[in-house]
């Protein structure tokens, strides 16, 4: 009875998501759903199209897919939920390391608990800009490869002596460094040698 009731299948599948429009703010952000997203900084005024999938989102600007990132949902133990990638942000802190220290969505940029106790610890002890360059700093070592939780044990160690991290030390330490490439000087020989070894055969 209900197989008589069907109709036939699309020619094509149907999309598994939605899509919305966001437009990037000055501070790298867009909002999906009402949940705030870091893009990277270059995209700042760019309009994007977000593709809303179950468990995950992607931004498009034209045909380039731009962004990735996991969906967040509301919950009863998080109200405010926001994935904030450090990544994104640093060019433009780079350039106005003051706007660290009042940003209200600070907090959520660390990429671990170690980097946020020792933000706390400079702006403690240090004047506001010296704070913010050396934390910028410190997320940029964070962001090189395979940097980050190395940096993070680091800066837990400091954290239990009482120390600030001495940024100068910790990027020699850390950074990679420009491989020296070897001075090789190349003797050739003379052509009358080849005219000798001829003669001899």
């Amino acid at each position: 009875m209900e197989r008589a009731c069907l109709q036939s299948l699309p020619s094509r599948r149907t999309s598994d998501y939605e899509e919305v429009d966001a437009r990037v703010t000055k501070f790298a952000l867009i909002a999906v759903k009402c949940i705030p997203y870091s893009v990277p900084s270059r995209l700042v005024g760019q309009r994007l199209k977000i593709r809303v999938y179950e468990d995950h989102i992607e931004g498009y600007l034209g045909e380039h897919r731009v962004l990735e990132a996991p969906r967040l949902r509301r919950t009863s133990a998080d109200h405010h939920p926001r994935h904030i990638d450090f990544r994104h942000l640093l060019p433009a802190l780079k350039r106005k390391p003051g706007a660290l220290v009042r940003w209200r969505l600070r907090d959520a940029l660390f990429p671990r608990s170690e980097y946020a106790q020792t933000w706390q610890q400079l702006i403690t002890r240090l004047p506001e800009g010296n704070a913010a360059r050396v934390m910028i700093g410190l997320l940029e070592m964070a962001a090189a490869d395979g940097c980050e939780v190395r940096l993070a044990h680091e800066l837990a160690n400091l954290l239990e002596r009482n120390e600030l991290p001495d940024l100068q030390q910790l990027q020699d330490r850390f950074c990679p460094r420009v491989a020296q490439m070897p001075t090789v000087s190349v003797r050739l020989p003379s052509l009358a040698t080849y005219d000798a070894l001829m003669e001899a055969a």
